[in-house]
């Protein structure tokens, strides 16, 4: 697979593993598929790994940490801090607010090490902005870490541009993560230009709408009943049946290039840039190899309009997290 940098340290496939689901959100998952799919991952050229304290909380982690151990010297791992969380609780409703306090972010990365199994971090998040601690004091503390040896380079999740470059002032951010899909375009306003300016690269997460671009999904009660889309605006009642229609010609398309619909929105994804890496998630094999084979494929200029053209922010219904999640990004 070929390879992309973010910042100036960190060179990774163009494709990364989004391994959130494999613990966490998304109803159960079979350990045994996940650790098949991680190793399948490695095989195929995948070297870039994004997992978090949150996932599970914890066990994400600690998954990762076992069985990434045999190559952790050919792979990237992200991590990610920053949410205040209840221990008595698991999965999303672990999350209780946020905490990027200085004497925070050690704590975490302390037991991160010890849960990856690892003696550094490759790229250390910020995972949301917390508005009651500078964001100077915050890479401060992550900056302290890189100097220890303990952390290789910085990053921010869902950070707004201002954020971004005050961050950079205090030491060079590597990586700003933030969604990022045909349907989810908001980067492009302002912070995709910040970014680039900067010199940091930027990585998608959910580059598939959570599943939803894939058509795999044609009905809400395709999800676990625990599964956290079913929350999520785009998925609900009639949000759910007019994005569908979307998708659909975006299947169409796909079949006249004989890839599949998901193959194509990541390919839409891989040429906004050669500074992008996305990371789509997968518990199983052959979502894996369906993504990684997605690097390859080529696009035209006029290919890459009419796919923007077929989903456009304007005629997606539904916002991509309720108030209050969104009330958490672009800080």
């Amino acid at each position: 697979m070929k390879t992309r940098r973010l910042g100036k340290d960190l060179t990774v496939s163009a494709v990364g593993l989004g391994c959130m689901g494999m613990s966490f959100a998304y109803g159960s998952a079979d350990e045994a598929e996940s650790v098949e799919t991680l190793r399948r991952a490695v095989d195929l050229g995948v070297t870039f790994f994004d997992t978090a304290e949150v996932y599970g909380p914890f066990t994400n982690e600690e998954l990762l940490g076992r069985t990434l151990k045999p190559v952790r010297d050919r792979v990237v791992i992200a991590t990610k801090f920053g949410f205040k969380l209840d221990h008595t609780k698991s999965g999303p409703a672990a999350m209780v607010g946020v905490d990027s306090r200085p004497e925070h972010v050690r704590q975490v990365a302390e037991a991160s090490l010890k849960r990856l199994g690892t003696n550094v971090i490759d790229l250390f998040y910020q995972h949301r902005v917390d508005p009651n601690v500078p964001i100077e004091d915050t890479v401060g503390a992550m900056a302290e870490l890189v100097r220890e040896g303990k952390v290789r380079a910085l990053g921010l999740s869902e950070a707004g541009s201002s954020t971004i470059r005050r961050a950079h002032a205090v030491h060079p951010i590597a990586a700003v993560q933030s969604e990022y899909s045909l349907w989810s375009r908001d980067p492009e306003e302002d912070v995709l230009a910040t970014c680039r300016e900067l010199g940091i690269g930027f990585v998608p997460y959910s580059p598939l709408g959570r599943g939803f671009l894939t058509g795999a999904i044609q009905k809400t009660d395709d999800l676990a009943t625990d599964d956290f889309r079913r929350s999520l605006p785009r998925f609900q009642s009639e949000n759910f049946d007019a994005n569908a229609a979307l998708v659909a010609r975006l299947q169409s398309l796909a079949e006249e290039k004989c890839v599949t619909a998901a193959q194509l929105a990541l390919a839409w994804v891989l040429h906004q840039g050669d500074d992008i890496v996305p990371i789509p998630g997968a518990r199983k094999l052959h979502h894996l190899e369906q993504n990684a084979a997605a690097a390859a494929i080529v696009l035209s200029p006029q290919e890459v309009k009419e796919l923007s053209d077929i989903i456009t922010p304007e005629n997606v219904a539904g916002k991509r997290y309720s108030d209050t999640s969104l009330a958490m990004t672009n800080i």
